[in-house]
């Protein structure tokens, strides 16, 4: 009697699944709320936690950071990616917009706190927490390598233009190619 091996799965796990949705839904909320100018607006006397917008803001950008690293151990973890048979060229490209991905959720988090700490802005949080100051972040020397404002606000429009083009090639495999990438991410039979 000969074993076959397994075939491969055609979805992501649960998990996968809950963990790729919320970042999203996270990430696009994020965004919307983003506080215009928020550096001139707090340089002008401006409380953040008065401002609910900025509060869910930073609130939504640390559950981002949080959900991006469970992910990532996930990743380790987890039972096998699925695999869908595509152009060589269509696997790079997934490869590397994925990559950049990952690195802007990282990314996103990191320079919001370089922004508040080198202007010495507070981190507000939903349920009123708090960091008024970042001294460790103020007096480094990577507090003067950029506006770091400007920095997370180019970095947030580099990630919804991204998360858009991803999701506009997941509903191409799904309505043109017709290959199950985009089954693969939702829950289901």
């Amino acid at each position: 009697m000969t074993l076959s091996p397994p075939l491969p799965a055609s979805r992501y796990d649960p998990l996968s699944q809950l963990l790729h949705w919320v970042t999203a839904v996270a990430v696009v909320v994020a965004f919307a709320l983003g506080p215009e100018r928020f550096g001139r607006l707090m340089r002008e006397g401006l409380d953040p936690a008065t401002r609910s917008d900025i509060v869910w803001h930073e609130s939504l950008g640390v559950l981002v950071f949080v959900l991006t690293l469970l992910r990532l151990l996930w990743v380790l973890l987890r039972p096998a990616a699925p695999r869908v048979e595509m152009a060589r060229w269509m696997h790079a490209l997934a490869r590397a917009g994925h990559g950049v991905l990952w690195l802007l959720l990282l990314g996103l988090p990191v320079t919001a706190v370089l922004a508040l700490g080198s202007e010495g802005h507070p981190l507000t949080l939903l349920g009123g927490l708090r960091i008024d100051r970042m001294p460790a972040i103020a007096d480094a020397a990577v507090a003067g390598w950029a506006d770091w404002g400007e920095v997370h606000g180019f970095l947030g429009d580099l990630m919804i233009w991204l998360a858009g083009l991803h999701a506009a090639a997941a509903i191409v495999h799904h309505v043109v190619l017709k290959d199950g990438v985009l089954r693969s991410m939702l829950p289901g039979r």
